[in-house]
């Protein structure tokens, strides 16, 4: 992540007119202007840092000189009472950007947090957990990012890096073949077109590869027979939608068979509870939403350690 992208420095700046307003008025009614202090914010749970640089950025916009220091990196797993960063500077400004740090914080550290559970639990396998596209608009690039530091893999960042086929796509396309035959003739041999610079680029984060090919194809099918009818039709990458761990073991079986280096990805329903069943049918993905829509925030709280007037 390049924390010092125009999408970064734009995400603050939103964000923290989104608080402010005209002004933070608690703060200014009792705390003077002139007054400095130190402060942390602490982990209340046992979890998985993430966006630790965002906290910097947030309050270098209201005090520019402002000391901040990290004694974690993005990535690192600490226990509850851990200090996840470090301040001193305004204590206004250490005040009025409290909110927007923890919300920016809780937000993704509860992301890296979850995936690492999901991690923990493919442990051994040749599956690995990624992402979707059910992110929080304005927040994806962020939210991904939360993902790969959690030791996840992130699919495509959005409609221009792959192509995926799913059922309205197909029904619309005139069938299954029709609509691999169409997306294979869109994508070969040309290399994929120019497109503008997206928040991804900005922010400098790459998608991984959802299958192979300059502009990747994959076809969702939701049984056996749409599973081979999709293979004989020239699938190279597919995902076996909201099937039981058992369908989809002998799905992950038919497709090996039929095209041993099909790219297999799960999706449907998967949880912490059933992750190492649906990993032990030999896919190479598994992908759940949840790890960005429904990741609970992470329990962190800012606290001011001293206080002096200059």
């Amino acid at each position: 992540m390049d924390w010092n992208s125009p999408y970064i420095a734009d995400l603050v700046r939103r964000a923290l007119d989104e608080d402010i307003g005209t002004g933070d008025a608690t703060t200014a009614a009792t705390i003077p202007p002139r007054v400095s202090a130190r402060a942390h914010v602490l982990a209340r749970q046992t979890l998985v840092c993430a966006g630790l640089p965002i906290a910097e950025k947030i309050f270098r916009e209201l005090d520019p000189e402002i000391r901040i220091t990290c004694p974690h990196n993005d990535g690192s797993f600490v226990e509850p009472g851990a200090e996840i960063v470090r301040m001193n500077g305004n204590a206004c400004a250490i005040l009025t950007g409290e909110r927007t740090t923890l919300n920016f914080l809780a937000h993704l550290c509860g992301i890296a947090t979850l995936t690492r559970r999901f991690v923990e639990q493919l442990a051994g396998t040749r599956t690995r957990i990624r992402d979707t596209r059910k992110t929080t608009p304005g927040l994806r690039a962020l939210e991904k990012y939360a993902v790969k530091t959690g030791g996840g893999s992130n699919h495509r960042f959005g409609l221009y890096d792959a192509i995926l086929l799913k059922e309205n796509h197909i029904a619309l396309a005139g069938g299954m073949k029709e609509a691999l035959d169409k997306a294979h003739t869109h994508t070969s041999p040309k290399v994929p077109p120019p497109r503008a610079a997206s928040a991804y680029d900005a922010a400098g984060l790459d998608p991984e590869v959802v299958g192979p090919g300059p502009l990747a194809v994959q076809i969702e099918v939701r049984d056996q027979k749409e599973l081979v009818e999709a293979l004989r039709a020239g699938a190279e990458a597919v995902l076996l939608d909201n099937m039981t761990p058992e369908r989809a073991a002998d799905c992950v079986k038919i497709a090996r068979g039929i095209r041993a280096e099909c790219v297999i990805e799960i999706s449907g329903g998967i949880t912490l509870d059933n992750a190492r069943a649906y990993a032990e049918t030999g896919a190479d993905f598994l992908s759940s939403g949840m790890l960005t829509h429904s990741a609970p925030a992470a329990n962190l709280s800012l606290l001011v350690d001293n206080i002096e007037e200059t």
